[in-house]
């Protein structure tokens, strides 16, 4: 049963706007009384919306012109949103902006604040257009899909291929019982071809006990973009598993497979990870698609001093470069990046990877497969033994890896490999405990890079911002910087070309070139935070310092610089 706020029916009969007989009419059609005033044209909707909004103090809002931002409407469950009657609307920053029918109500405005750990911002409408716009927002499981797969009869631009063996490929048009016209093959491929055009990075299949959620990673942000039906469910990870060749009757352990698809005119190659949760199975695709590969070193925005320090490094005719960071930095695609650098017809490159994330013309690329006895460390050794020019290891894992490719960087090649650590400095630590020796790891080092990602801002709506002075000091702004500066962040609504602000992303990095200076320290065991001294002082350009500077251009927000990065101190 709907209540009507006594603030709302005091507004309505002493302003005059509803008379006490229209009010006890709609009284006797039923609980939603404020609805039945309104379909019955005994209330206008933008007459309520006034009445409140001025005697509230909240703007008003229009729910068939606003389109909520699916990252804001993740903040707060289906339930709560229909229980409540509100729906959000915008998320900005730590500002979460939503729509309301009762602007009132500060005790649901408090249990908001302490649920979503946000301030929240109020806009007022009137009930029918609030249960217009819910059924819109969250039945869209229901009623987008189901309009979407009878729209989607033929994807024309997009072929979706499986990987047969390692010769070839497959096309799959009849590898299903159920044919093309299959619900669950139509949604399979819809959210394919989605997440291609929106460029997400991952899709996430989640299911709950009621539920099926599809979420999309783009610009490293989670997005809800759509809730199918929970039946679709296991026909949907079915048909994945199709693709990625893996065992459609096996649904209590987790599985890994690989698929491609061909869009315009480029073949995108997509990893599946199968995961048994409470609800089901949940399924994770990461989409490698070469064609947003910047294979130029040029074009990544790194700093002058990095760019010099890597371009240093792969000239060199042996030695090891390492890049250092968490998962999706974007580690593979800056050695790649290198790679392509280096490789000409008078040079031979050879990569081991676990698995081959891009393939590249002219490279010997090897993909590691442990259940047949191929791992990092003996690849590594056969690889040795193929005459190379150039190692890529596609990550050092342990001890043996490691000492295999400092040994290759000692004996006449150029290794490059990525390797799990905060930062520049403390890779060298980090080596030293695998149990390198100090001196062959000075010996055989050149260059180490620690690398993020930030999201970019959008340059058609950002806005300018003023930042305190002291704040602008406590991030690492230097004194003399401060004087003119302007600093920008992201729009408060957004707009049809970005996600919330940020249209991108960048990569930020820091580069350690290993200086006479610095390998003395490495050989006496001098700690992290005196070798990261010294190589401040030789001119590297921190992390925090370089997503600084890209602040200070317009680049990005001062809070996108806080979220990627920590202090030097």
């Amino acid at each position: 049963m709907v209540q009507v706020p006594v603030k709302i029916k005091r507004l309505l009969l002493d302003s005059g706007l509803v008379s006490e007989e229209h009010w006890n009419h709609a009284k006797s059609q039923g609980p939603n009384i404020l609805e039945n005033l309104l379909e019955s044209g005994g209330l206008e909707p933008r007459v309520l919306i006034e009445a409140m909004s001025r005697s509230s103090n909240v703007p008003p809002v229009d729910l068939e012109r606003v389109k909520p931002d699916s990252s804001a409407v993740e903040y707060v469950t289906q339930e709560a949103c229909f229980e409540n009657r509100i729906l959000p609307l915008t998320i900005n920053g730590e500002v979460l902006t939503l729509a309301v029918c009762d602007p009132f109500d500060v005790l649901l405005l408090d249990d908001l604040r302490r649920r979503t750990g946000c301030e929240v911002r109020q806009m007022v409408t009137d009930p029918l257009t609030m249960s217009k716009a819910l059924e819109s927002v969250f039945q869209t499981g229901r009623k987008q899909v189901d309009d979407l797969l009878d729209s989607v009869t033929n994807l024309g631009d997009i072929e979706v291929k499986e990987q047969a063996d390692d010769q070839g490929q497959d096309d799959l048009a009849h590898a299903t019982a159920d044919g093309d016209d299959a619900p669950a093959v139509k949604l399979a491929n819809l959210v394919l071809l989605r997440a291609l055009r929106d460029k997400a990075s991952d899709i996430h299949i989640e299911p709950t006990d009621s539920e099926m959620y599809i979420r999309f990673r783009v610009d490293g942000r989670m997005r809800l973009i759509m809730t199918p039906p929970k039946g679709l469910l296991n026909a949907l990870i079915s048909r994945l598993k199709i693709l990625a060749q893996l065992d459609i009757a096996e649904r209590f352990k987790p599985q890994d497979g690989k698929f491609q698809i061909k869009y315009e005119g480029r073949q995108i190659d997509f990893r599946l990870s199968i995961l048994p949760v409470v609800g089901g199975e949940k399924a994770v695709m990461r989409i490698l698609d070469a064609g947003n590969l910047a294979l130029k070193l040029e074009t990544m925005g790194y700093e002058p001093k990095a760019l010099s320090d890597i371009r240093r490094a792969i000239d060199s005719p042996y030695g090891m470069m390492l890049i250092t960071g968490p998962t999706g930095s974007g580690k593979s695609t800056t050695l790649y990046s290198c790679v392509q650098e280096v490789a000409t017809p008078e040079i031979n490159v050879t990569t081991v990877e676990d698995p081959v994330e891009y393939r590249m013309q002219g490279i010997n690329q090897v993909p590691v497969n442990p259940k047949r006895g191929l791992t990092f460390a003996g690849a590594l050794r056969s690889i040795l033994r193929q005459d190379p020019d150039v190692v890529l290891v596609g990550e050092i894992r342990d001890t043996e890896t490691a000492e295999i490719a400092v040994k290759a960087a000692l004996t006449g090649h150029l290794v490059l490999s990525t390797l799990h650590t905060n930062d520049a400095a403390s890779t060298i630590t980090r080596l030293v405990d695998m149990g390198i020796d100090p001196f062959m790891v000075s010996s055989s080092l050149l260059c180490i890079g620690a690398q993020r990602l930030g999201r970019k801002l959008c340059e058609s709506c950002r806005v300018p911002i003023e930042v305190p002075e002291k704040e602008l000091l406590n991030v690492g702004y230097l004194p003399d910087e401060i004087p003119g500066m302007q600093l920008f962040g992201p729009g408060p609504q957004g707009c049809p070309r970005c996600n919330a602000g940020y249209k991108g992303r960048f990569a930020i990095l820091e580069t350690l070139f290993l200086e006479d200076s610095i390998k003395r320290m490495v050989v006496e065991g001098r700690n992290v935070l005196d070798i990261k001294k010294e190589a401040i002082a030789q001119g590297m350009i921190s992390l925090r310092r370089a997503a600084l500077l890209n602040a200070k251009r317009g680049r990005t927000s001062l809070q996108e610089v806080l979220r990627v990065t920590i202090g030097d101190d």
